[in-house]
């Protein structure tokens, strides 16, 4: 197992991550009970040191998070960790290298996992028997810390044999453009317009019903953000679903929902009949999203062998250069926002698929 320092000051590391070209990071959060990520533990590799950060200290973190922010970070399969750390913080580390990504690039799985990588890479075997472990508690057992530690051991070590495995291929500028992608603040985003799209099922309403479950889903998500409670502990999706499709005008109706619990009915009943009610004359434009036709079956088709030939030239999956679904979003929607003609992607192969749209 690797040293380690533990900190429960994290304002008196700040320094000590300075003038480093770049950091390792990972970080343990639990979410089970919350809507937001808790952030538990933070782990830092620097060439010289390890350090376990305690962010649930009331001790100063200001500077902690000002410093670790202005670094450029390497991390594993970052898109969980940038989650809670934008949720926490309220902003993004200034760049990140992902190491997933850069193993994808170099023909190993896309979704190869960091323990796999070392193994790959290293010929080390690292032990996964914490992964379950409660990061809330206070004092972690030092086997946790152990385990938490090991996670960010390689991952400096990783960058720098990765980086010149992707030199030798042309591919380092590839894995940067992709990392990048991840510092996106739109894939976090939490705003009630998209509540809708969480609420599984409303797709397939139309008009009022429709009206009716985005004024749900927007209200449950606006709990749940405020009681920092898990979407399903406000409602059931079900739940909702049969609000929006019967449509109750009083609160006998609203209690013979099945599924409605009478202990909450008192307490936001009102609330449920009122965003019904706003919905009853909203006659949304919304239509269900229709399966293909054979027209744009065979165009899915073709897309997806030219992807598959140009991915089989590069010898790596072919859900790296352009997944099924983004080739039917691209199809279905038309946008050309996607990642597939932008970037290293669009000299490959976007151009050609542009052609065949």
């Amino acid at each position: 197992m690797p040293d380690y320092l533990f900190v429960d000051h994290p304002d008196n590391i700040s320094q000590e991550l300075s003038g480093h070209a770049r950091l390792g990071v990972d970080t343990e959060f639990m979410r089970e009970k919350t809507y937001f990520a808790q952030l538990c533990l933070i782990q830092i590799s620097t060439p010289e040191n390890i350090y376990c950060v305690d962010p649930l200290v009331a001790a100063g973190q200001a500077e902690f998070w000002k410093q670790l922010l202005a670094d450029s970070w390497v991390v594993h399969s970052a898109r969980q960790d940038i989650e809670v750390v934008y949720q926490t913080a309220g902003a993004m580390p200034r760049e990140i290298f992902d190491t997933q990504v850069a193993a994808g690039l170099l023909g190993l799985p896309a979704q190869m996992g960091y323990a796999g990588l070392v193994k790959e890479l290293f010929d080390v075997d690292m032990a996964k028997s914490h992964t379950r472990a409660d990061w809330t508690r206070r004092p972690l057992p030092d086997a946790v810390l152990d385990y938490a530690a090991e996670d960010v051991e390689y991952l400096l070590p990783a960058y720098e044999v990765l980086c010149e495995k992707l030199d030798e291929k042309d591919r380092l500028d590839w894995a940067r453009q992709d990392s990048e992608l991840l510092l996106d603040t739109t894939l976090y985003d939490l705003s009630g317009d998209q509540a809708v799209d969480r609420l599984k099922g409303a797709r397939n309403f139309r008009g009022v019903k429709r009206a009716a479950a985005v004024r749900l889903a927007s209200w449950r998500e606006a709990e749940a953000i405020r009681r920092d409670r898990p979407r399903q502990w406000i409602f059931r999706d079900s739940v909702l679903l049969n609000i929006a499709y019967n449509l109750p005008s009083s609160e006998r109706q609203l209690a013979q929902i099945d599924g409605m619990p009478p202990k909450v009915l008192g307490r936001v009943g009102k609330q449920l009949l009122d965003a019904v009610s706003a919905s009853r004359d909203d006659e949304t434009g919304y239509r269900p999203p229709q399966p293909p036709d054979e027209a744009q079956k065979a165009l899915l088709k073709e897309m997806q062998d030219q992807v598959a030939d140009c991915a089989g030239d590069l010898d790596i999956a072919a859900e790296i250069v352009a997944s099924k679904r983004e080739l039917s979003a691209v199809i279905i929607s038309g946008t050309r926002d996607s990642r597939v003609f932008q970037g290293w992607r669009r000299n490959l192969i976007g151009e050609q698929l542009l052609q065949l749209l």
